[in-house]
């Protein structure tokens, strides 16, 4: 075997493992690698994917305009950011987990996500800007950005991902490409190098430190069904199709600890004409359809299934894909009227983006849907009729509530002369008014929430006992007892840096060599 030292090696690709090498070699580490299982032309990871947001604590739109490039100070004046607090983050990530998430761990991320934007675009030049087109509604005149978001990165992932190779290349961090990682080297207790596969041949590399990097397991549907359910058999997978829970059964061979919801995932609503087994490196987080909250969801039996308003969009996204996934079939519709649709995005919903159903009347649109899996048309139209009767109900009870996608407005379905068996929460106006436009979708699967547990201060991986195994790191979704059930928006990427930071500095240490 060919043998090869470095100060640091991490395992994986994508934003987290950019972020653990650049913190690494920006603290003192000389040598480090990093291995990718995937050819070059699907660099990035999930991250390449992603939407670029990132959801960070901030003090409101003032400690966020020197990090931005979109805004200039006249801009400013008509831009509403409020603050988001270090109890306002860590109460989503806990709220939507059932409390079941390592308290400690939420914490230590939140804590440490302001400083890791700010690193980001000061070490890694990030170009951050604020997410007008995601995280903004016009009203009154002003924009105001809502659901605890407000950062994104240019180009989205593609952008955030450019910015990382091109701190890599100019650190000096290498990439090897191709280059799976097969099995850890375990030395009487501690990690000392991995064994990967280049060029033909299992090749040992020594490290001091190995971080890994490398996802969870969505891309490999014997996982899927094995921890999630064999539903999960028809999940498509959203990003890359290479995280096959390789750094799991790695760690668990050197007595990793296993933590978190391993029956949960981040899954989404996809266009239900997009590729099953990876995403589309083109369209890439496009083939995400988050207009619900402006219409309802309709399963090919003509039925609502969800609260389609239950909360802002940040809140309910990553767990409606496992909604649709459990509905006949695996698919749905999304359905909106012409008051509705010119809000939805168009980068999602835009011609040529996706695949649109349109009709002059609900009775057309039943039909074209009929034609694209709808079962039961003739309950899809009783099922509109219905909730349209329920809005028109609570607005005769409650006359002067107005529409406002900005803030949860209470606009409902339930009033005191008829309420639904499903709710719309908020954001309940009648779909009645031509044309009509309805879009089929199916379930997205992003990443797993089950992984490795790591020391939230130094992320190194703990053993079955809790302690930690001197050598081993982790960070980005390899992560576990960060999420249950659900996931605030945008906290994916900020883990990962804050994570992956902390890898990279304690690899240094290790090697002797910290500058920073």
């Amino acid at each position: 075997m060919k043998l090869t030292n470095f100060d640091c090696i991490v395992v994986g690709g994508g934003h987290a493992g950019a972020s653990a090498a650049l913190a690494a070699a920006e603290s003192g580490c000389i040598n480090v690698l990093i291995v990718e299982k995937a050819p070059d032309e699907w660099m990035g990871g999930n991250g390449y994917f992603t939407a670029g947001a990132f959801r960070t604590v901030h003090g409101g739109l003032a400690d966020l305009l020197p990090i931005v490039r979109n805004i200039t100070l006249e801009q400013a004046q008509e831009i509403d950011v409020e603050p988001y607090s270090l109890d306002d983050f860590v109460g989503d990530i806990m709220r939507l987990g059932d409390n079941k998430p390592d308290a400690v761990l939420v914490e230590t991320m939140v804590r440490h996500s302001r400083d890791a934007v700010e690193w980001l675009a000061r070490v890694v030049n990030v170009p951050f800007m604020l997410s007008f087109h995601r995280q903004a509604y016009a009203v009154g005149g002003r924009q105001k950005f809502w659901g605890g978001v407000a950062l994104s990165v240019e180009d989205g992932g593609k952008g955030l991902i450019k910015a990382d190779m091109e701190a890599l290349k100019k650190t000096g961090v290498d990439i090897w490409f191709k280059t799976p990682a097969l099995r850890l080297i375990n030395e009487s207790g501690e990690v000392t190098g991995v064994i990967v596969y280049k060029d033909g041949q299992e090749v040992s590399l020594k490290a001091s430190s190995i971080i890994l990097a490398c996802g969870g397991y969505e891309a490999s549907v014997e996982l899927r069904m094995k921890h999630l359910g064999s539903d999960w058999e028809r999940a498509r997978v959203r990003g890359t199709p290479f995280n096959t829970g390789d750094g799991i059964g790695m760690a668990q061979a050197v007595g990793a600890k296993l933590v978190g919801d391993w029956l949960g995932c981040h899954s989404t609503c996809w266009d239900a004409n997009a590729s099953a087994d990876a995403g589309d490196r083109e369209l890439s987080n496009q083939c995400t359809k988050s207009g619900y909250p402006l219409g309802i969801m309709v399963n090919i039996e003509g039925e609502r299934f969800i609260d389609e308003g239950e909360d802002f969009r940040n809140y309910t996204y990553a767990k409606c894909g496992r909604a649709i996934l459990s509905q006949p079939e695996g698919f749905a519709f999304q359905v909106w009227d012409a008051n509705m649709s010119p809000f939805l995005r168009k980068e999602e919903y835009g011609d040529g983006v996706v695949e649109k159903i349109i009709a002059s009347s609900i009775e057309e649109l039943a039909d074209k849907m009929a034609e694209h899996g709808l079962r039961d048309k003739t309950n899809s139209l009783d099922t509109i009729s219905e909730y349209n009767s329920a809005v028109s109900r609570y607005k005769v009870e409650k006359p002067n509530s107005q529409w406002d996608p900005a803030v949860k407005d209470g606009l409902s379905t339930q009033s005191s002369t008829k309420s639904l068996t499903v709710p719309k929460s908020n954001w309940a106006v009648a779909i009645d008014t031509a044309p009509f436009l309805a879009v089929k979708v199916a379930c997205g699967i992003t990443f797993t929430f089950g992984g490795l547990a790591i020391d939230p201060d130094t992320a190194g991986v703990l053993s079955e006992a809790g302690q930690p195994i001197p050598g081993l790191f982790c960070t980005g979704e390899l992560v576990g007892n960060l999420y249950y059930s659900n996931y605030p928006g945008a906290s994916g990427l900020t883990a990962a840096t804050v994570f992956g930071r902390k890898a990279g500095l304690r690899a240094a240490k290790r090697a002797g060599k910290v500058i920073y």
